[in-house]
């Protein structure tokens, strides 16, 4: 794992050495067990390394291997290795040293700029092409690792991270106005859909599932597709697909458990998809005589959970169900105290190098970080995107999917068991999917729930910077939502990978708190083959028997305890607590909202009446059980919005 970095000069003159030492230097913010820099005329190459794999502790990165005219940096662990050193027919004996950078070069020699394609795992890196005097670069598929660049007509400078680019004296900072104007329009945490910019005017970002290539003085950058040319799966029997599901996940969740003398932890829940993760880890480092560390947020002392009898905010019942039943586990249940969404602000405008959205859960997402620092851990697993892969099951949408082709006797059969399982009568079950076949009340019902979110941005700035006719359009508003996918299933979790924006923010602050905490995120949820595996997967294995999430629910029998893996009823519910966390710093708060309300910048950017009311509100003290209304979304989102242009311009 690395945060790498290059200039590459158009002109033919030679990169000045000290330019290099600015872009490097700027780096050393972040923990580092290796600092390089390779320059050969015009062209320069750096490496910040955090060892993480055995192999990596081999690593020389930068590397130039002047027989075959190839120079490479690299911020990559990869994971399918064994399948990729098959097809580049690599020696036995050389296996188990090679690094990934080795492999990513010789996957480069032997498929050109088709090879992003075939690999599994996290990366960006930039290679350097003397005989074609080229230089590639790609990002993976879902952005997990981050890499920006800066180019005139002089030079293009790359970077893991934003701020390192500002160091060298050609490139100044400048506000992107119609980023920041997407940004604020949007109603919901993601950013705006062109992920090749950034809240900087002349700092792009290579999306992920991209390349880039730049010769003969011209940047192009194209996207590669990794999930193309899925070939459905069709097995004998339901036993079977549980069985192959188990070798890919297993296969996903071990992958790098193998590659590191360090200590793995994982972020544990009460649901299925971090149980899953965690139930497979643990037997595996059990093999191995090593502990599964997990970690784990729970509200703060004194609070009193608010949130309806079927969601948990403390989800430390289900977690010690699932640590029990699971064994090899030294389990952390953490609760931050003192610590909130308004006292993290400055460190995750420091580590984003931007403004951001999800305030929330904040605190506990870093606080983790930091304690898995401490334990020494090289990897810490999760599975926050399992939703569309491993715990996928959509039972309402494929109920309605029957209803619309008149399949009634087995939508019958399904209802009555769903029901029973989820303890909601039949008679509203019906209600629901028939309101979902009809498209008039589907529309209608989406419209009421855009309008709940008022507009934060200044309708005079959305004019004067030409989005003004996007604040009516609700498929841009609501980006995230679940709205504007098809109607159909398949069709829908089709489209939400095709949605390379949708990735975006997670991969960008996993990349970041990465490297200040130098330890590697991994998401077996979120590998290519589980996801290939299960969009080759028929849908009646997801939906089954009156089941949603089916397959996964199935696949864990004798891995997770039953009170989990068939728990339909109850879920755990997170930040329910934001709000009781802010009530010491509660008058901070409102002082400095009153500084954003005065603020002449703030008001040309900010939708202000609207903040007026928001913060009328906040006077009176608003209610913990008010975490999720959006008068404080809108609050925090001004205040972070606020320190961001303090600090950078």
């Amino acid at each position: 794992m690395s945060a790498i970095a290059g200039i590459y000069r158009f002109n033919g003159e030679r990169v000045k050495s000290e330019h290099g030492g600015l872009i490097m230097e700027a780096l050393r913010q972040y923990p580092a067990n290796q600092s390089m820099v390779w320059i050969q005329n015009n062209i320069m190459l750096g490496c910040h390394a955090q060892w993480i794999t055995e192999q990596s502790v081999q690593e020389w990165l930068p590397s130039y291997d002047s027989n075959r005219g190839l120079a490479i940096t690299a911020d990559a662990i990869i994971d399918n290795r064994d399948e990729l050193m098959d097809q580049l027919q690599v020696p036995y004996h050389l296996r188990p040293h090679m690094t990934d950078s080795e492999i990513l070069l010789l996957a480069y020699e032997k498929w050109s700029d088709r090879m992003p394609e075939r690999l599994v795992g996290d990366f960006a890196f930039i290679i350097w092409d003397e005989r074609k005097q080229l230089l590639f670069g790609a990002r993976d598929f879902s952005g997990a690792r981050t890499l920006y660049y800066h180019w005139d007509e002089q030079q293009i400078c790359f970077c893991t991270a934003i701020n390192p680019l500002f160091s060298l004296p050609f490139i100044h900072k400048e506000i992107n106005e119609t980023w920041l104007a997407e940004f604020l329009a949007i109603h919901g945490v993601f950013e705006p859909p062109d992920v090749s910019t950034t809240i900087y005017k002349d700092i792009h970002q290579l999306p992920p599932s991209h390349k880039i290539i730049i010769q003969n003085d011209k940047v192009s950058v194209s996207r590669y597709h990794s999930l193309s040319n899925v070939i459905p799966l069709q097995l004998a029997s339901s036993e079977e697909y549980e069985e192959a599901f188990r070798e890919v996940f297993n296969k996903a969740v071990t992958a790098r458990l193998r590659r590191t003398k360090r200590n793995v932890g994982a972020h544990l829940s009460g649901g299925l998809d971090s149980g899953s993760v965690v139930s497979f880890a643990a037997r595996a480092l059990h093999n191995e005589n090593r502990t599964l560390q997990t970690f784990s947020y729970v509200p703060e002392a004194g609070f009193v959970d608010w949130t309806p009898k079927h969601r948990l905010a403390d989800e430390r019942p289900l977690i010690k169900q699932t640590v029990q039943f699971v064994g090899n586990i030294n389990d952390h249940y953490l609760d931050f105290s003192g610590r909130s969404a308004f006292t993290e602000i400055d460190d995750w405008l420091d580590i984003l190098e931007s403004p951001y959205k999800f305030f929330d859960n904040s605190f506990w997402l870093r606080g983790i970080y930091e304690q898995a620092e401490q334990q020494d851990i090289g990897i810490l697993l999760n599975g926050a995107r399992g939703n569309y892969s491993i715990s996928w099951g959509p039972a309402l949408e494929y109920y309605t999917k029957l209803l619309k082709n008149l399949k009634w006797l087995q939508l019958t059969k399904e209802i009555k068991r769903y029901s029973r399982n989820v303890g909601v009568s039949r008679k509203r079950l019906y209600s629901i999917i028939s309101r979902k076949t009809i498209p008039s009340l589907k529309q209608r019902s989406s419209s009421i729930a855009s309008c709940e979110f008022p507009q934060l941005i200044n309708s005079d700035y959305a004019k004067r910077v030409g989005i003004y006719e996007k604040l009516n359009d609700l498929t841009f508003t609501g980006i995230g939502s679940t709205d504007d996918l098809p109607d159909d299933p398949l069709e829908a979790r089709r489209v939400h990978y095709e949605r390379v924006n949708m990735w975006s923010a997670t991969g960008t602050s996993n990349c970041k708190l990465s490297l200040h905490y130098s330890l590697w995120s991994h998401d077996p949820s979120n590998d290519l083959r589980v996801i290939r595996f299960c969009l080759s997967t028929p849908m009646e294995q997801f939906v089954q028997n009156g089941m949603d999430r089916a397959l996964i629910r199935r696949s864990t029998k004798g891995w997770l305890p039953d009170s989990i893996r068939l728990n339909h009823r109850t879920r755990g519910i997170q930040a329910a607590d934001s709000i009781y966390r802010m009530l010491n710093d509660w008058p901070l708060f409102i002082n400095e909202l009153d500084h954003v309300y005065r603020d002449s910048r703030m008001q040309q950017i900010i939708n202000m009446p609207v903040i007026h009311d928001a913060l009328a509100e906040a006077r009176q003290g608003i209610s913990p059980n008010q975490a999720y209304n959006p008068s404080i979304k809108l609050l925090m989102r001004s205040v972070i919005l606020y320190r961001f242009l303090q600090k950078n311009f």
